[in-house]
């Protein structure tokens, strides 16, 4: 994996996956970085560690990009305000490639000969260290560690007349899975990976044309929902001398099938988003039906982890015809800054985010469901809670498969060497190691069925499931060649 981050061992957060990126643009309207902003705002759980915001004033560009969450910065009326003109896009950021500096902050802008461009991707380039390399042997000066800017580099080289067709040339040099907006003086790009492995969708408000990561951010602004951008194609927006906006869709001629990644119906989207034509909080009750039908157990209360875990302990409740409970309150105003002074207060743990409640876990057999276990260590202080809180049974139920494999495609996962799976020869051994009475993940087909409908198609699979079935989608340049790349330096500061 091109990352260069690594995370404390105590975090609360190292147990779980983390999306890189969330993305919005809007071209034509008097409030675009308002409204970007509030789009950003519904995005927020795609990335919580950095967000960017550029707009176009019909003069220049205008940039803000702050560490921290979007609340922190673009409630401000004065920000707002400076980020002038009728054009916007903003990206909200999780780390996996570079590190959580400034400089690292998208959108990313450079002046070209064609004039200047805002860029911002959600995903991961799999050629972006190898691509990097290339462009510096050939006399490139890189100033961060965001793959993002090798993509303004290409750009910056290609021969082609227009904008649009530069960067068609550029992220046709690309791998890997990705949504990508660009922003120049007069246009609104907007493109993903020929295999459709992250998410972009198109909408408008008041005929002004949208992208964003998930329906979600549409919402909160009142804009309607068009259509998913399709997997390979590149939507060009352009702003005309009277107001009117053009759009042009170019599409590739060879197109692959669409291969949507399952961890965004596992995890990732937003439950309200809708998300390749299919409600979220629907597929994920689903997990939780299919669940209960492949791994009954007699127990008194269905509990979910918070908040991932609800809507298919919903499901499974349903189905099971076991009362749904709230036996785990979650807290959500603990941040990963407040953990992380002394051990003291590490040693904490779980109860920092989590609390039992008591009156209904106590004499109580549980069933719990969480929606993914990765490295299990969460999992083995949720169990301890449990206990301690009174529970006589303890039994999880996982409404996703076993997590063998690395993620390539922008989410952070852990070395193999630490996923639970791969730790454990067997299903009881992890069920011992958890520390609960019995242990069940759902099945790769009953995950199928729940989102799509159909079992897995081994020939030729409907979606992206690599992390449970080891089926990349795409070649992984960087990764053959990993050992072949020097370290990436920078200069250190606080930029």
């Amino acid at each position: 994996m091109t990352s260069f981050d690594h995370h404390d061992d105590f975090s609360l957060d190292d147990d779980t996956l983390h999306e890189e990126c969330g993305v919005f643009g809007i071209l034509g309207h008097p409030d675009a970085a308002a409204l970007t902003a509030l789009g950003l705002h519904a995005l927020q759980h795609r990335g919580q560690e950095a967000a960017g915001i550029v707009s176009y004033d019909g003069q220049q560009f205008r940039s803000e990009r702050h560490l921290g969450l979007v609340g922190d910065h673009y409630t401000d009326p004065a920000m707002l305000e400076s980020l002038k003109g009728s054009m916007a896009m903003g990206h909200v950021r999780y780390s996996t490639t570079g590190g959580t500096v400034l400089r690292n902050v998208q959108p990313l802008f450079a002046e070209l000969g064609v004039g200047g461009i805002a860029i911002a991707h959600n995903g991961n380039f799999t050629n972006g260290l190898f691509m990097r390399r290339k462009l510096i042997s050939d006399g490139a000066i890189c100033q961060s560690t965001s793959d993002t800017e090798v993509v303004l580099h290409l750009i910056a080289r290609s021969r082609a007349k227009t904008s649009s067709d530069r960067f068609i040339d550029a992220i046709g040099q690309m791998e890997g899975g990705y949504s990508m907006i660009a922003m120049t003086r007069t246009k609104l790009i907007a493109a993903r990976d020929p295999t459709g492995i992250r998410p972009l969708v198109m909408g408008e408000l008041n005929g002004k044309p949208i992208f964003c990561s998930e329906t979600c951010a549409l919402d909160i602004i009142g804009a309607k929902f068009i259509r998913d951008v399709e997997n390979g194609e590149v939507v060009i927006c352009e702003l005309q001398p009277d107001g009117t906006v053009s759009i042009d869709s170019r599409k590739p001629a060879l197109k692959q099938p669409e291969r949507l990644c399952l961890f965004e119906y596992v995890y990732f989207a937003r439950p309200d988003s809708i998300v390749g034509g299919r409600n979220v909080y629907q597929t994920r009750k689903n997990m939780g039906v299919n669940l209960a039908q492949e791994a009954p157990v007699e127990a008194d209360v269905v509990v979910p982890v918070p908040d991932g875990g609800t809507p298919a302990a919903i499901g499974y409740a349903q189905e099971s015809g076991i009362p749904f409970e709230l036996g785990i309150i979650r807290n959500h105003y603990v941040g990963r800054t407040f953990i992380e002074p002394t051990q003291q207060i590490r040693a904490f743990g779980v109860k920092l985010k989590h609390s039992a409640n008591k009156a209904v876990i106590a004499g109580a057999r549980v069933v719990l469901i969480d929606d993914s276990i990765v490295r299990g260590t969460t999992s083995v202080k949720i169990v301890q809670m449990l206990r301690e809180a009174g529970a006589k049974e303890v039994h999880i139920r996982v409404a996703s498969p076993m997590i063998y494999h690395s993620d390539f495609y922008g989410i952070d996962t852990p070395d193999r060497d630490k996923l639970l799976a791969n730790n454990h020869e067997t299903l009881a051994d992890m069920c011992k190691f958890i520390g609960a009475d019995s242990l069940q993940f759902l099945s790769i087909d009953g995950l199928y069925m729940a989102v799509g409908g159909e079992k897995r198609n081994n020939a030729l699979p409907q979606f992206t499931d690599h992390q449970f079935t080891g089926d990349y989608p795409t070649r992984l340049l960087d990764k053959e060649h990993e050992g072949e790349f020097s370290k990436i330096e920078l200069l250190a500061g606080n930029g």
